[in-house]
């Protein structure tokens, strides 16, 4: 939504992923929330904590709303829960649609579900989007790798 708490964490730990895997030349990956209420800002510090303490960096992303632009130029968009996916689509031209989906459709463990939003709960919410992201981003990966 507004691109400061599960969007970054993906983010952030999609890119060690693309990195570790030496795809990093390769593989380009951003985050971008439906919403603009948090435009400018960093991600959220309890999303930081929890992912510098798995090795994850989300210090450098900034928030910003989805564009046209990224409709255009990226080859997946994925949301982390299903009023985002509908949002997505409506921001949408029809020939987009296909690249939509959810993060966790690449998920081992939760495939089909969502990533839940942390906001609003204690550190153990940050904690677990961490679990399913990491989950989604190693199913990601070895897709990205059988589009290359």
């Amino acid at each position: 939504m507004g691109n400061i708490c599960r969007s970054p964490t993906a983010e952030g730990v999609f890119r060690k992923f693309i990195a570790d895997s030496g795809l990093d030349s390769q593989v380009h990956s951003d985050s971008a929330g439906t919403h603009a209420y948090h435009v400018g800002e960093k991600p959220d510090q309890r999303a930081c904590a929890s992912a510098a303490r798995r090795g994850y960096s989300l210090e450098e992303i900034r928030a910003r709303r989805v564009s046209d632009m990224d409709f255009e130029g990226f080859d997946l968009i994925l949301a982390m829960d299903r009023d985002n996916l509908e949002l997505l689509r409506e921001y949408s031209d029809e020939r987009h649609h296909g690249k939509i989906g959810l993060l966790l459709d690449y998920s081992v463990s939760a495939k089909g579900q969502e990533v839940p939003d942390p906001y609003y709960g204690g550190p153990t919410g940050f904690e677990r989007v961490l679990d399913l992201v990491e989950d989604a981003a190693a199913g990601l990966l070895d897709a990205v790798r059988q589009r290359l």
